[in-house]
């Protein structure tokens, strides 16, 4: 499979494109006003405990304080309760945590909505091949990496490295050097790792590096955190062209373009110290073209933004983001299939499974998803279309956790979300509809006013009454209507005249008693 990243750089926002075979599969987007937070670490201070909800709020010095929950705080998230005393219950969250303690916390998801950052004490630095966590005793490997042989490898090389510090600090003879060694051991041994997809194959004077660096970053970071006040950053993540060489970059991607010299420059500097390998596939681009319209980019951006996806076979998907969930709908459309009903079910499915693998990883969608397959009879279908959505979800970069086929054809999933969905960062809700997506139609409005007229002709004295409201509405009332407001205006016996505000929406109107 041939993948190629395309990175766009102005001076107000950094967009990058992963296209596979020509395809736009991914999209990040990070503007310089609005930077994401995941992976930034902050000294705060916790303004507010919720013993009833097991959960803090943590003042970090943002617009929103960020959301503490008791799971991800080490000292309660690690107790373990003892066999046979299944009623004894961890420690509540206020005796651990008091309103205007200092703390350190990272964010893991983004302010999404109303919704502060969501926080953890579990800090943990990443680098090319490995994510190191302080409060962390063990090695992790990604479970992308299938081979138990190269598992059992990364896994050795890390161990090894830091029995290597320890039968170094027990060779030595002087006192004053071994203290010292003793001490740097303490550090090296303290914390443990997680082995990235990256690191697959890679040499262990590769991971050492990445152990090295990762050392020197967390005792930096403690260093600046014992000098400044609560609540301030401590460590930011690297900005998104950085982010994409250490998080993206793996062997199946052929080249790297990037429009912006500057950011070439840098991205080339970085390369040198953790991907030197890569260095020949990352090119400056000078073209004509602007290069997102390479492979339409553009386009299927500006297409992710619709809730129809129209399918090859003429079928098409619906998809309904809501803040609690997001449902996607399957629908044979114009397909009719060449054999019988239950085919052309079963085909629509196995393309639309694709689609959807495809617009979870370009439109960032993530919480609760359910999708609604249409209802196929043959068990072995069901199982294949399951079976086909899995597969295509195993290039995701999320973490995704799917439950069986129902037998009403829904599948619930979720994936894991850390940042806004595609179309929060691009849009904002409607001031027209407020979101609902609909608007009250013309009949509707007219009544409303109606009623509203009886309603304060009953309550004050009026000689007249003026309806100030849409050219939409206005012209509604003096056309279709006219008949029902000759009516009314005899009903209470004064007199409707009407005027138009041209920045009313088609819902908006004021009744003026004159």
């Amino acid at each position: 499979m041939s993948e190629e990243i395309l990175i766009n750089v102005t001076p107000q926002e950094t967009r990058v494109a992963l296209v596979e075979n020509g395809v736009l599969q991914e999209v990040y987007i990070e503007r310089s006003q609005r930077r994401g937070l995941v992976g930034n670490i902050y000294k705060g201070h916790v303004s507010r405990i919720l013993p009833g909800m097991q959960a803090a709020f943590i003042d970090i010095g943002l617009e929103r304080t960020g959301f503490l929950h008791t799971s991800d705080i080490v000292e309660l998230a690690d107790v373990t309760l003892p066999e046979n005393q299944e009623n004894l219950q961890p420690s509540s969250i206020d005796t651990v945590l008091q309103e205007g303690q200092e703390i350190l916390v990272q964010v893991i998801k983004d302010p999404l909505g109303t919704k502060g950052a969501r926080l953890t004490t579990r800090l943990s630095l990443p680098s090319r091949y490995l994510v190191f966590i302080p409060d962390y005793a063990n090695i992790g490997i990604s479970q992308r990496i299938e081979d138990e042989a190269e598992r059992e490898r990364l896994r050795n090389c890390i161990l090894q490295y830091q029995n290597g510090i320890a039968q170094l600090v027990v060779g030595n003879e002087d006192n004053v050097v071994l203290h010292s060694a003793v001490r740097e051991a303490e550090i090296l041994n303290k914390g443990g790792f997680i082995v990235r997809t990256a690191a697959e194959g890679v040499s262990e004077e590769e991971l050492y590096r990445d152990i090295e660096f990762l050392h020197k970053l967390w005792n930096s970071t403690l260093a600046s955190s014992e000098k400044i006040k609560a609540p301030s950053i401590v460590y930011e993540d690297l900005p998104l062209s950085m982010r994409t060489m250490r998080d993206l970059i793996k062997t199946d991607i052929e080249r790297v373009r990037i429009d912006s010299k500057e950011t070439y420059h840098r991205v080339m500097e970085f390369a040198k110290q953790f991907v030197p390998e890569f260095l020949g596939r990352i090119e400056y681009y000078s073209g004509e073209h602007p290069i997102l319209d390479l492979y339409s980019v553009e386009d299927e951006i500006q297409r992710a933004l619709d809730k129809k996806v129209q399918l090859k076979s003429g079928g098409y998907l619906i998809i309904d983001q809501t803040e609690a969930m997001t449902t996607i709908d399957i629908n044979t459309g114009a397909f009719v299939g060449h054999r019988n009903l239950e085919e052309t079910i079963y085909k629509t499915n196995l393309e639309a499974a694709q689609s959807i693998a495809r617009q979870l990883r370009l439109r960032n969608l993530g919480g609760i998803i359910i999708i609604d397959f249409i209802d196929m009879q043959d068990a072995e279908h069901r199982r294949q279309v399951l079976r086909s959505l899995e597969k295509h979800l195993d290039r995701d970069h999320s973490k995704v956790i799917i439950s069986e086929l129902t037998s009403l054809g829904l599948v619930q999933l979720t994936r894991k979300r850390t940042r806004e969905s595609l179309e929060h960062i691009l849009c904002e809700t409607c001031p027209t509809c407020n979101g609902r997506g609909s608007l009250k139609s013309k009949e509707t409005v007219c009544f409303e006013i109606f009623r509203e007229v009886l309603r304060e002709v009953r309550q004050f004295d009026a000689n007249k009454l003026l309806v100030v409201a849409s050219q939409t509405i206005v012209d509604t009332l003096l056309d279709d209507e006219s008949a029902s407001v000759a009516e009314l205006e005899a009903f209470i016996n004064k007199p409707i005249t009407f005027q138009v505000e041209p920045l009313y929406t088609q819902e908006q109107y004021d009744i003026v008693l004159m």
